[in-house]
């Protein structure tokens, strides 16, 4: 099996063994928050890196904290936590490691207050979560994103994802590939698990924080690539929906969706209605960065699952992996 080993409150047991029970008050009520991190295999085919673990295990403290639950791990031992997880389980391909911290009562009744958190962290294989190639087509969605004063959007809260599998199932069964939401107010927020970014007059746009969006580790790492790579800078601002029509091109982002070129939005050709030059640009870049192929970003953004190859490990540079591919 790929997944032999998952950490559970403070061990690290086999995977068959890590269960919760039915009446599990996170089950019931969604009174959990998670990550989703990536890890890339090297182009040695041995190394795996970790992509911006701190500043996920970051976040996640930060959605515990909205949550009112404890946390007895600091950002550095989760993060070695998830090296050695990968470790127990000899993965050397990417992977997806899901940490999940939720209350562990079994009992009856809503609230948040005084029941006990666990943690769990799990790693399993996991290839493209949709195509990053040849452009999706979306839909707008009927489904409202949740609001910062119903469940708060900047914490990444199971039960809020309720939202955003409503406008998933939507847009699918309606014969798109993935949904956008608007915000109460009609303003373009994100996708079902995406943030978003237009390209507009040769300028990257983007909804703010205000717009209940999640705010993205790939979104950050978007907006920095953009202008240290390609010097552009990125507008944050409030996107109307018909914007999403005129713009010149469009592209969604996430842990799962990595980078990826929307070419149709509600039955319209978004630009020419291929994959934009900006929008490849920047998804070729960021392939190069989580996979450790530029030195620059590595001892940044990468965390090596396995210290011992990190100093002998030279990483190949695309032109050379083309030749040989």
């Amino acid at each position: 099996m790929d997944t032999k080993v998952v950490f559970m409150n403070g061990k690290f047991i086999p995977a068959s063994e890590a269960k919760v029970s039915v009446m599990t008050h996170g089950l019931s009520y969604g009174t959990g928050c998670f990550e989703g991190i990536r890890g890339y295999m090297a182009d040695d085919k041995q190394q795996v890196y970790i992509f911006r673990a701190r500043e996920h295990f970051e976040r996640l403290h930060r959605s515990c904290r909205i949550l009112n639950m404890e946390l007895p791990y600091s950002v550095d031992e989760l993060v070695e936590l998830s090296t050695e997880l990968i470790r127990h389980n000899e993965q050397h391909q990417d992977v997806y490691l899901r940490p999940f911290v939720f209350k562990a009562d079994e009992i009856i009744g809503v609230r948040l207050h005084g029941l006990k958190d666990h943690i769990t962290i799990y790693s399993v294989p996991m290839g493209n979560y949709i195509d990053t190639e040849k452009g999706l087509h979306c839909g707008v969605s009927s489904w409202r994103r949740i609001d910062d004063n119903m469940v708060p959007a900047r914490a990444k809260i199971s039960g809020g994802y309720i939202n955003s599998a409503f406008a998933k199932s939507e847009a699918i069964q309606n014969g798109f590939d993935e949904a956008i939401m608007l915000t109460a107010d009609g303003h373009v927020s994100e996708g079902s698990a995406e943030n978003i970014f237009l390209v507009l007059n040769g300028e990257l746009v983007t909804p703010p924080p205000s717009e209940n969006i999640l705010l993205g580790v790939t979104r950050d790492t978007v907006i920095e690539l953009a202008q240290r790579e390609l010097g552009r800078i990125t507008r944050e601002r409030s996107v109307d929906r018909t914007e999403l029509y005129c713009a010149e091109e469009v592209f969604l982002c996430g842990t799962g969706a990595q980078i990826t070129p929307v070419t149709m939005i509600d039955h319209r050709p978004i630009g020419s209605g291929k994959v934009g030059p900006i929008s490849a640009e920047i998804q070729r870049i960021y392939f190069d960065v989580v996979r450790g192929r530029r030195p620059e970003y590595r001892e940044e953004w990468c965390t090596p699952a396995y210290p011992k190859l990190a100093s002998s490990s030279k990483p190949v540079s695309p032109q050379v992996e083309a030749q040989t591919a």
